[in-house]
């Protein structure tokens, strides 16, 4: 099983910022270890928002050393870029012209209450878990996600 973390900026990456991170991304998780052994880690950023960590938990797995060496390494990139990647109260979703949109909890209750995010409005779930999850249950309309039980008209 492929263990995913998912990890939301405060904000859109810029070009250079991108770039910069992507390359601190690889460095890391070229050296990425648990006891010794290598990991078979990958890092991505979707969409210049969302850095999205897996390791193949069948070759090796993921330890609370080497997850602390991960916080460890993006809080670092957070320091270096100005950037937050771990504030939970941003929510992200596309509005209707398939744009992605980053809003506080409170905006986003208002939109939804407002009907300006509907049932049918893709947000993010970045509380999954897994690989699968990642492509079945990470970009999903708001009647099928965690969403639904918190936000109510």
């Amino acid at each position: 099983m492929k263990k995913v973390w998912i990890y939301q900026a405060d904000r859109f990456f810029t070009q250079p910022e991108l770039e910069t991170a992507q390359a601190q991304l690889r460095d890391f998780v070229a050296e990425w270890t648990a006891h010794g052994s290598q990991l078979a880690g990958n890092a991505e950023i979707k969409h210049n928002l969302f850095i999205i960590l897996t390791v193949d938990e069948e070759l090796a797995q993921a330890t609370g050393c080497s997850i602390d060496k991960s916080v460890h390494m993006l809080k670092k990139l957070e320091a270096d870029l100005q950037i937050d990647l771990f504030n939970r109260m941003l929510m992200a979703y596309r509005d209707v012209d398939g744009n992605i949109q980053l809003v506080s909890r409170d905006v986003f209750d208002a939109l939804y209450k407002e009907g300006v995010i509907n049932e049918d409005t893709i947000v993010y779930n970045n509380l999954i878990q897994s690989a699968d999850e990642l492509t079945t249950k990470w970009e999903v309309p708001f009647k099928d996600s965690w969403h639904a039980t918190v936000f109510k008209k």
